[in-house]
């Protein structure tokens, strides 16, 4: 955009903390007994995902919204986008009576489509990912003349995000770490950069997907590099190129960069829903999965950590994966293939072991055909929940000392 700023200070994210008041909601950050004996530190949870769009990511939409001239804010506002920057900037263009236009991949699920069109945006489908519907977005907003809204790449939306940065210095006085997820960069740069140049003592950790570390290429290379594509559970972090303007804030403030895999992202966000009552997407779970996991080593035991809790916006359906992935992964939920003589009254007597032994069987799949099944034996796969680890190593203790020949099916 011509004109554009491309720098970013403490001044702007206070100056954008001031445009935002009244406008977005002040998260609350608590503490977590629970997780802080989890993970060796004193654990404060920013609760981003309480904002109106479920996501931090208005925050950086309103402040571009609201530095928009006259004219521009006539002309309205175009986004690409395949979920929560597109709600953010479609409820707060709304908010200010001003036409947004969204264009999303064709793959996007119709829930987020629905939550996009309510918040009163303009929604086109196009292309088969991101990428795709960014060069058809910045098309439609060239031939229309509106203003892009991108959604990590532009130092007034980076400053927008960086006003959580401020209010964690007010939460968190004692604050010692912050751990923060990165897809883009525009989140951990605007946070870094509010915190750094308050309290430059303060450790500032990001978090990535080990699917795509873009932002990790890109320091290593000390440029952007773009990434293949890759699926994730994080799909709000799945940046496959880092941004021109969030790597030098990066490079400048931020102490350590770290990954998680997807079933310690599974696992962080059963852990925020069980034991938190707590709603995460994959990205806004990501960075308390570094810390479950030990993953930084600049955050001194016991220090007093933020953790951002970024996004609560997932499709149920995908809910239900994780919670049943995040079960496997902390072993409250494992399937056995258990060989059994064909003989009536030989699966009675397993259950009956499994019975004695309190797990509880939620899926059975009897077999004699397959998985070299001697004639007169079979073989049944059962599902179980259980108590966690040591309760399945109890079963099949069990199992073996009965004489049952079993393997995990994974």
């Amino acid at each position: 955009m011509a004109g554009a700023q491309t720098e970013m200070t403490l001044a702007e994210v206070q100056a954008a903390r001031q445009r935002l008041q009244g406008s977005i909601y002040y998260s609350p950050c608590p503490h977590s007994q629970m997780l802080s004996g989890l993970t060796g530190q004193q654990v404060y949870l920013k609760l981003e995902n309480l904002q109106m769009t479920g996501s931090f990511k208005e925050r950086g939409a309103l402040n571009r919204i609201a530095l928009l001239t006259e004219a521009q804010a006539q002309r309205g506002v175009v986004a690409a986008s395949a979920g929560n920057h597109a709600q953010g900037v479609a409820y707060h263009a709304t908010k200010r009576g001003m036409r947004s236009l969204i264009v999303m991949p064709l793959a996007t699920p119709l829930v987020k489509v629905s939550a996009t069109r309510e918040f009163g945006a303009e929604v086109v489908l196009h292309g088969a990912n991101y990428d795709e519907a960014y060069q058809e977005a910045l098309r439609l907003c060239e031939a229309a003349g509106m203003t892009f809204i991108h959604p990590f790449d532009d130092p007034v939306v980076m400053a927008g995000q960086g006003t959580i940065g401020l209010e964690l210095l007010e939460q968190i006085p004692q604050l010692q770490a912050v751990v923060v997820p990165v897809g883009g960069g525009g989140l951990i740069g605007g946070i870094a950069c509010a915190i750094k140049e308050s309290r430059p003592e303060v450790k500032v950790v990001g978090v990535q997907t080990s699917r795509l570390p873009s932002m990790l290429e890109a320091v290593a290379h000390h440029e952007p590099v773009t990434l293949e594509p890759a699926t994730t559970i994080a799909d709000g972090i799945a940046v496959r190129r880092a941004g021109e303007f969030t790597l030098p804030m990066v490079e400048r403030y931020v102490d350590e960069m770290v990954t998680v895999d997807e079933d310690e992202i599974a696992s962080a966000i059963l852990m925020l829903l069980e034991r938190e009552k707590t709603l995460a997407e994959g990205a806004g779970a990501a960075a308390l999965a570094a810390l479950l996991q030990r993953k930084t080593t600049v955050i001194p035991a016991n220090a007093h950590t933020a953790v951002l809790v970024c996004g609560g916006n997932i499709d149920v359906t995908l809910l239900s994966r994780i919670i049943e992935r995040g079960m496997v992964q902390d072993g409250r939920m494992v399937r056995l293939r258990i060989h059994l003589l064909d003989k009536p009254g030989a699966l009675a007597e397993l259950s009956r072991l499994i019975a004695n032994l309190r797990a509880n069987i939620v899926d059975t799949l009897h077999n004699r055909a397959y998985y070299g099944v001697n004639l007169g034996d079979t073989v049944i796969d059962i599902t179980m929940e259980t108590r966690g680890r040591e309760h399945v190593e109890e079963l099949l203790a069990a199992l073996t000392a009965e004489g049952y020949k079993h393997s995990r099916v994974v």
